[in-house]
């Protein structure tokens, strides 16, 4: 779906959304001095002014390297044309766009893209308190809605299931 956004900036910043699981407010207000190439992660102020630090991916951290020798502001990963942080909600509709375009039906938001991060991390077999700590999650219970049977859970339950109850 994100090969379809043709603006650069949003591109990545909708990108960066996905690889870091970060919030909208979070991504379209993030600064250059939040990435730490050494290594290689992200500062990310979240709700309530609270820290966190997310990896950052190699490919993901060359794109934005890329981006930033196009624009070169001083200050914002997403500047906008006057130099402000990439608007939020300019971001919303170049997302609902893409969805469109890729032939999505239902009303879908930017936020799908840290749901699907969160997702991809518990289906990976990352620990749930990571997951909660990646996502500056509070109470773990935030957390567990993103443990939810997919597909390819449901599917390895079964094999577990079925490998358990043999011979009985």
């Amino acid at each position: 779906m994100l090969g379809g956004v043709r603006i650069p900036v949003h591109k990545a910043c909708l990108a960066l959304m996905y690889a870091c699981g970060l919030r909208i407010s979070e991504a379209a207000t993030l600064e250059i001095g939040a990435i730490d190439r050494a290594n290689m992660q992200l500062r990310i102020i979240g709700k309530g002014d609270r820290e966190r630090l997310v990896p950052l991916p190699q490919p993901v951290l060359d794109g934005l390297g890329a981006l930033w020798k196009t624009h070169r502001d001083p200050r914002w990963l997403f500047p906008n044309r006057s130099g402000a942080p990439a608007n939020q909600q300019v971001l919303r509709r170049t997302f609902q766009d893409a969805a469109r375009a890729a032939g999505i039906k239902r009303r879908v938001t930017p936020h799908a893209l840290r749901h699907s991060y969160a997702t991809r991390l518990l289906e990976s077999g990352v620990d749930t308190r990571v997951v909660q700590i990646l996502l500056g999650h509070v109470h773990i219970a935030t957390t567990a809605i993103y443990t939810h049977l997919t597909e390819p859970t449901r599917v390895s339950l079964k094999a577990i299931l079925d490998g358990l109850m043999t011979g009985l």
